[in-house]
């Protein structure tokens, strides 16, 4: 029996990895999260691990008074949550949203844990870090993401060396075919109904401005040794195809499915297995697959990110520290939907050109990109 521990439990990716272990028998042995502590008490005395975390302290406080009448051990802040990455258990899923996500990683992989990967940012701005210590500790890392879940599936038996092109989709989110003008005074509410998938806030606000894809591409880059220029991004409104390979041979091989997150958290933990079956795809129920090229003028954060990843080094985490930092400022409806790629830009610009950076160079990047946006109100 496999033995998962899940940090992020009580988001979207985490509720979603617990009702793949309920079907896949897999014994959960560490949770952590952050301050939902009530739904963290329930998911505790469900599957009974040995030890949850809440990196809110207040939230921890409660959680140890809610489960005092169990052995479960309680830790709180972010050493709390490093200590349940590297507790006992097999492998670490990683759905911490955001670079706050990246410390827990890194923990986990020098405790020799393989890693399913849900949480984008650890490699968009430790990429390089990441992928050492990954061949250092020779540990697996297993992306989670529809779309890498989708490359990775759709590269299983191909020949070394004979990728050519990653055809990486994208929705399009609420926004496709509006102009900027159309734009202009779009809400949080309008933001946040995306036409396929339910997704945490802050992920379904970078689809909206194709921040999200931008963050993807790079991501890519760093999974499966590519150069950007070997990535195409397509917008396919049917989220059906969650993505594909272009093979040397001028092949396509193409991963497909409902969108339904379950089923790349699946393969990542049984993997090379396959497990049960969530939902059926009928390709006659759908009937129709379109795919057209994103509006890269209206929605300036994915050239932003290409751009980024393209100058390398700390470019790509400037931009995420200064994103989320921007979508925050959004959320809270302190600044317009227009406004985040103008600070995602002015943020990364912050970014030092200095190619030999270590963790500390990480995080002191991050927090410069979004003191700029805060700054800049």
């Amino acid at each position: 029996m496999k033995e998962l521990i899940v940090l992020g439990s009580t988001g979207s990716i985490g509720t979603q990895t617990l009702e793949v272990a309920r079907k896949q028998n897999i014994r959960i042995t560490g949770l952590a999260a952050g301050s939902n502590y009530k739904l963290l008490e329930e998911q505790a005395r469900e599957f009974k691990p040995l030890a949850v975390a809440m990196s809110d302290e207040k939230a921890a406080e409660n959680l140890k008074i809610a489960l005092k009448d169990t052995d479960i051990k309680v830790y709180s802040g972010t050493k709390g949550v490093n200590a349940v990455a590297v507790g006992k258990g097999d492998m670490v899923l990683c759905a911490i949203v955001g670079i706050a996500g990246l410390e827990s990683t890194l923990c986990a992989i020098d405790a020799g844990k393989d890693i399913a990967l849900a949480n984008k940012e650890t490699l968009v701005t430790g990429g390089d870090i990441v992928k050492r210590k990954i061949a250092e500790k020779k540990v697996k890392l297993l992306p989670v993401d529809s779309e890498h879940s989708a490359i990775f599936q759709s590269l299983q038996g191909t020949p070394k060396g004979s990728l050519k092109k990653i055809l990486l989709t994208a929705s399009g989110g609420p926004f496709f075919g509006k102009t900027k003008e159309e734009l202009a005074n779009v809400t949080v509410a309008d933001a946040l109904k995306h036409p396929n998938w339910s997704m945490g806030q802050k992920i379904t606000i970078d689809s909206a401005t194709l921040m999200n894809k931008g963050l993807e591409v790079i991501e890519a880059v760093h999974l499966f040794d590519v150069k950007p220029s070997d990535i195409e991004v397509l917008v396919h409104r049917q989220s059906i195809l969650h993505s594909a390979v272009e093979l040397s041979d001028g092949a396509v091989i193409a991963q497909l499915g409902t969108p339904d997150m379950k089923v790349p958290i699946q393969y990542a933990l049984t993997y090379p297995e396959r497990g049960v079956t969530f939902e059926h795809l009928s390709l006659t129920d759908i009937g129709t697959l379109t795919f057209s090229k994103p509006d890269t003028e209206t929605f300036r954060c994915l050239p932003i990110c290409m751009e980024a990843i393209n100058r390398g080094g700390l470019f790509p985490a400037a931009a995420n520290g200064a994103n989320e930092a921007a979508v925050g400022l959004f959320l809270k409806g302190k600044i317009k939907f227009l406004d985040i790629p103008l600070l995602v830009e002015k943020g990364m610009e912050t970014a030092s050109k200095n190619k030999d950076f270590g963790i500390e160079d990480i995080y002191n990047t991050d927090f410069l990109a979004r003191e700029t946006v805060k700054n800049a109100l």
